[in-house]
């Protein structure tokens, strides 16, 4: 261990606070991107507003998305969404209206780049860890700070080590790996801690496994989920037209890590989170029968293309089971329009599915799926606590995509390894 060694979070805080930083360090740091959706811009514009500013700092790199409610349910939903078009309009901030999609899908197709820093008013804000970004949630406050200010306070994080290794087994998806991840260290193991990932693995993972592992990172505690940039990076930068603002970022060799988490991935199986704790894994080889009465395959953490080709893969020329309500909710317009190019939408419509506006309506149960009284859903979302799609006296199981999917054919939770044959 070097002391001028630094780890991924370290590097990326140093350079936007302007000045040698490490862990435990307290300091203010200028800031790329902020972002706040419309469940949490209502209190951000309010706190914008008692606090005295008129204006937003770089309202070209403030984002407002209107996304957990799109299109609005109701009239008092309704009205918030005014103040943040309006809010917007005189800002110059950038809105993401109802048509766009979820805003992490967005953050990363659209804005967010390599060794940047952006804050959010959402929990999983720390997707765009995926792409080198120290990305981080925050309370409506802070964030309003962060909007008037473009700068924000912190300390900084430890960092833990997750070194993937082996080849990933047929059947076996990013979301198996973050929930057995989850299982391992709890959902309190990284609380206020970086997570940065490294191993041979990350060769197997797209960008897109990597968004859903960063997506998860919270719901073990972290501060943020990051990966280095790469190749992968590179590429993906470069499909969405943004490669310039690439930049290779790496840990340095011997940076120091509060501890360092080995997983064999050759022998993680499909996992299920079961109720009421995200923590609460149990491999599907080894679950109980469970009848499922929904499955949602979509939300900010598998609901891109790649997730929805593993579900149409699965589904196409089947019928799901006459028990089963299954809903398909695209993370974005974009990710919408190129299942349709695919013929991914037309499969999954013609297998018995409901395709939804790109949103989050049903993950968090705004609308558009809200379970009934002892209702059992198996949902591709990160989260499964009381409530959480609408009904305290209803049941969420996490899964991958292909998990997901076999489950509605069969009408109960079901190893996709057993379809996939």
């Amino acid at each position: 261990m070097s002391k001028d060694s630094k780890t991924i979070a370290e590097k990326i805080l140093s350079e936007h606070a302007g000045r040698d930083l490490k862990a435990g360090d307290i300091a203010v740091v200028d800031v790329d991107l902020v972002m706040a959706q419309d469940g949490t811009g209502p209190l951000t514009i309010t706190q914008i507003k008692k606090m005295g500013f008129n204006k937003i700092a770089k309202p070209q790199s403030s984002i407002f998305f209107i996304d957990h409610a799109a299109p609005s349910p109701r009239k008092e939903l309704s009205d918030s969404h005014k103040l943040i078009r309006e809010f917007a309009r005189e800002t110059g901030a950038i809105l993401s209206d109802i048509n766009n999609g979820v805003c992490h899908q967005i953050l990363a197709e659209k804005y967010v780049c390599p060794g940047n820093v952006l804050i959010g008013a959402d929990s999983h804000t720390c997707t765009a860890g995926a792409l080198c970004a120290f990305a981080t949630g925050m309370g409506s406050t802070d964030i309003a700070v962060g909007f008037a200010l473009a700068k924000t306070w912190m300390m900084v994080p430890h960092s833990i080590k997750v070194n993937l290794f082996g080849r990933i087994q047929k059947g076996v998806f990013a979301k198996d790996i973050i929930i057995y991840l989850i299982g391992k260290i709890t959902a309190e193991g990284a609380t206020y801690k970086a997570l940065e990932f490294c191993g041979e693995t990350l060769d197997f993972l797209e960008m897109e496994d990597r968004f859903t592992i960063s997506n998860m990172a919270v719901e073990a505690g972290a501060k943020t989920g990051l990966f280095p940039s790469d190749e992968k990076t590179k590429q993906y930068l470069e499909s969405q037209g943004r490669v310039n603002c690439f930049k290779e970022i790496f840990p340095d060799q011997g940076a120091f890590y509060e501890q360092s988490i080995e997983i064999d991935c050759s022998k993680v199986e499909p996992m299920v989170s079961q109720p009421h704790t995200v923590d609460n894994v149990i491999t599907v080889s080894k679950i109980d029968k469970v009848k499922i009465d929904q499955v949602l395959i979509g939300t900010c953490t598998n609901g891109r293309i790649s997730d929805l080709r593993i579900a149409a893969g699965i589904l196409k020329n089947k019928k799901i089971s006459k028990n089963v309500r299954l809903l398909i909710v695209p993370a974005s317009k974009d990710v919408y329009i190129q299942a349709v190019k695919e013929g991914i939408i037309e499969d999954l419509i013609n297998s018995g599915a409901a395709v939804l506006n790109p949103g989050c309506g049903p993950c968090v149960g705004v609308h558009q799926g809200a379970l009934a009284d002892g209702e059992v859903c198996l949902s591709t979302q990160n989260r499964n606590f009381k409530g959480r799609m609408g009904n305290p006296n209803a049941f969420i199981y996490l899964s991958s995509p292909a998990t997901a999917a076999a489950s509605a054919l069969t009408g109960y939770i079901t190893d996709p390894r057993e379809v996939l044959k």
